[in-house]
């Protein structure tokens, strides 16, 4: 690499540096707001007259809409671990971000088995009425 590319890079190197604490911020606040928004569910439904089944498929809905801003924030967080690995790439940050891969797959492949088997049973519960 020559020596401008050089210069020019490493004076981006505190923007990526923000950057990426912007996205790890952003991630945080993206799985607190879900958090909050699940809570509020469940207590409604809780707090509801309606029968135990119907809670239990509402609780289903509710945990699979907090997966899904859970696999939002893991997005963000790869992304900015992908950044972070360019920048510097270290042994411990490749190993972070194969984790968080890892990680998001398994949630995502279970998450989306249970929003099959939540659809699913809606279809059953449609033609049975």
């Amino acid at each position: 690499m020559n020596h401008l590319a050089e210069t020019i890079l490493n004076g981006l190197i505190p923007v990526f540096d923000l950057l990426i604490l912007g996205l790890n911020i952003l991630s945080i606040i993206i799985l607190l707001w879900g958090v909050v928004l699940a809570a509020y569910d469940f207590f409604k439904a809780s707090l509801s007259k309606d029968k135990k089944l119907v809670t239990v498929r509402t609780n289903n809905l509710i945990k699979n809409f907090l997966g899904s801003y859970i696999l939002l924030s893991l997005e963000i967080l790869i992304a900015a671990d992908i950044m972070e690995s360019i920048i510097k790439p270290t042994f411990q940050d490749i190993s972070k971000l194969a984790a968080l891969v890892v990680i998001r797959t398994v949630i995502s492949y279970f998450l989306h088995r249970e929003i099959e088997d939540a659809e699913r049973e809606l279809k059953k519960d449609e033609e049975n009425r």
